[in-house]
């Protein structure tokens, strides 16, 4: 039974989250999660950029994933600077995933509340349950950036099983 290591990366500026599972057949397990964070959250966008793609690439060569899963860029027509923004961190993290040469899924952000919730309007907080009780762990993982990691993973790996 073929199995996956895929790392879900939750892409911010301040905070990026990331969640390993390895997925064989229906079971998931997890690996580890945690955050990355540049050394000065003031920092100008450069260097911010610099300090998550360096530690991300240390992290994937370090753990060495079949797949990075990432999210679509989405954004309300009032908010197009955040979107802006986080294509800024999505293009390092893509570009972290490439230079490891590991290839890199995308999903909506209504594709993982699907795929976690069997609906997909559902809530942050439905969703971060659901990661916390299909890794079977006694509570929601912290920060939030770790759980939207997660979902990504869980995600994928749901993807995966076909």
């Amino acid at each position: 039974m073929r199995q996956w290591r895929i790392v879900g990366i939750d892409p911010g500026l301040v905070t990026t989250g990331y969640g390993l599972v390895l997925a064989r057949g229906p079971a998931v397990t997890l690996i580890e999660g945690g955050t990355i964070h540049p050394p000065d959250r003031r920092a100008p966008l450069e260097h911010r950029l610099v300090a998550i793609f360096c530690d991300l690439l240390d992290l994937l060569q370090e753990v060495q994933p079949d797949v990075v899963a990432i999210e679509d860029l989405y954004t309300r027509y009032e908010r197009p600077r955040t979107a802006i923004l986080m294509g800024h961190a999505r293009g390092v993290i893509a570009l972290a995933a490439g230079l490891a040469s590991v290839p890199v899924e995308t999903f909506t952000a209504s594709q993982v509340k699907r795929a976690l919730t069997g609906e997909g309007r559902a809530s942050k907080a439905q969703v971060q349950r659901a990661v916390a009780e299909l890794l079977g762990l006694p509570r929601v993982p912290e920060p939030p950036d770790v759980a939207d990691a997660l979902a990504l993973a869980l995600t994928c790996a749901n993807a995966r099983r076909g």
